[in-house]
């Protein structure tokens, strides 16, 4: 299989594929196109013709194209049920894809305020009442996880929740709002995870940039 991605520093869709098939050891090759960039939309759909034309996208070895993260995402628990990408169990599981599809859905506000860039830190900045609200939400979402499966992820152990919310974690590493100690304390434990150090330290490694989100006004 190839997995199609954007810039691990900006791409917090493509973050969520990498990371399920990275935890889990599902082998893949990555094909990084570069976002924002004359004949982006093109280069991907020479990989993936019936697609969107957008990242992730995930290719099988028939040139087959399963697109959107959360479509992969599905695909894959699909494909290798010898690992828990969802809990297994069925009201848990109902559960978690409730709260993914809400992130996959929602939080408008602080996607476009609080922007995923790896490589930069607004402390305290761009905290609207927009996006106070929505963080609120992801917080008693997560605490509501945690409390009621008893961690140290959301329904458990890492899976497909998680991914989902790892870019939150991410722009909370680089925006720095105020969250509870419970919040808190599972945003580090997503960032310890091997796979997500290992997206960090290559985005931070990465030399192409988008201006426009590499500064906050």
């Amino acid at each position: 299989m190839k997995l199609l991605i954007g810039d691990k520093n900006y791409s917090s869709w493509s973050m969520r594929p990498w990371l399920l098939l990275k935890h889990f050891g599902i082998p893949f090759d990555e094909v990084l196109i570069h976002l924002n960039e004359p004949g982006m939309k093109a280069a991907i759909l020479a990989y993936a013709p019936a697609g969107s034309g957008k990242v992730p996208c995930l290719l099988d070895d028939d040139g087959s194209a399963t697109w959107d993260s959360l479509a992969i995402a599905e695909t894959l628990a699909e494909r290798f049920p010898q690992h828990a990408l969802w809990p297994r169990d069925a009201a848990a599981r109902r559960h978690a894809r409730c709260v993914s599809a809400e992130m996959h859905s929602g939080f408008g506000e602080l996607r476009g305020n609080m922007w995923m860039n790896i490589r930069a830190s607004f402390p305290g900045k761009n905290a609207t009442a927009g996006v106070l609200a929505d963080i609120a939400r992801i917080e008693a979402i997560w605490r509501q996880c945690l409390d009621a499966y008893g961690g140290p992820f959301l329904f458990g152990e890492f899976g497909i929740a998680d991914a989902m919310y790892a870019p939150v974690a991410m722009r909370f590493n680089t925006w720095r709002p105020a969250l509870s100690e419970v919040s808190a304390a599972y945003v580090e434990r997503v960032t310890a995870q091997p796979a997500v150090k290992a997206w960090i330290d290559a985005a931070r490694q990465e030399t192409h940039a988008i201006p426009y989100q590499d500064v906050c006004p």
